[in-house]
This record gives structure tokens, C-alpha cells and sequence, in this order.
């Protein structure tokens, strides 16, 4: 205890301090750094890097399953364009059946309409 009071310090509180003077000292030469406008370039240039390297990856990947002869996302998008397209021509077909079902029962009320008009007379 009389160390402690005269100015000495126990082992542990000595690794606490150099571990935040270490600490403190990363900071700043951390915020240096990142302050200079060419980590700023170095970063962008990272990323597009990562971006291409993965466009690269998912090419290989659809290249694989080609040579595999199993569908790719290329493949999945264009049969899905593709079932879409058929799903709105059935709409459409449908539409017009229906428009065609109301004019048939259109023309058969009219017609039996005429039969009444005509059996009354």
C-alpha cells in the first residue's frame, strides 16, 4: 500500500495504461489515415475490384451449369420472361371469351325476347 501511495504502480494497472496509450495512439494514426484523400480512392477502388471479382464469380457459376447442361440464372430469367408473356396473352384470351360469353347471352335474350313478342301477337 505504501507503494501505491508513493507513486508506484501494480502490474496490472501498468499493462492498462500502455494498452491505452497503444490504443489511443492506433486511433489517431487510424483517423490520419482515413483523413487523406487516398484512402478514399483506395477504397473505391476496392470496391469496384469486389464488385467485378463477384461478377466474375457469378459468370463462372453460369458457365458451370451450362457445361453441366442444368438451367442457369440466364436460363431461369428468359423462361421466366417467357411464362410471363404466355400468362398475359391467356389474360387476354380469357377477356375476350368472357366478352364473348356476355354477347351470346346478350343475343339469346334478345332472341327469346323476340320469340315472346312474337307469340303474344
Amino acid at each position: 500500500m505504501a507503494d501505491r501511495r508513493n507513486g508506484a504502480q501494480s502490474p496490472e494497472e501498468q499493462v492498462r495504461a500502455l494498452f491505452e496509450e497503444a490504443e489511443s495512439s492506433a486511433a489517431k494514426a487510424f483517423e490520419e489515415l482515413v483523413g487523406k484523400p487516398s484512402f478514399g480512392r483506395l477504397l473505391a477502388l476496392s470496391a469496384e475490384n469486389t464488385a467485378a471479382l463477384t461478377r466474375i464469380a457469378f459468370d463462372a457459376v453460369d458457365l458451370l451449369w451450362r457445361n453441366l447442361r442444368l438451367a442457369g440464372r440466364a436460363d431461369i430469367v428468359r423462361l421466366s420472361r417467357q411464362l410471363h408473356r404466355n400468362e398475359d396473352k391467356l389474360e387476354r384470351v380469357l377477356q375476350e371469351v368472357e366478352s364473348l360469353r356476355e354477347e351470346v347471352a346478350r343475343d339469346a335474350r334478345e332472341a327469346r325476347d323476340r320469340e315472346r313478342e312474337e307469340a303474344r301477337s
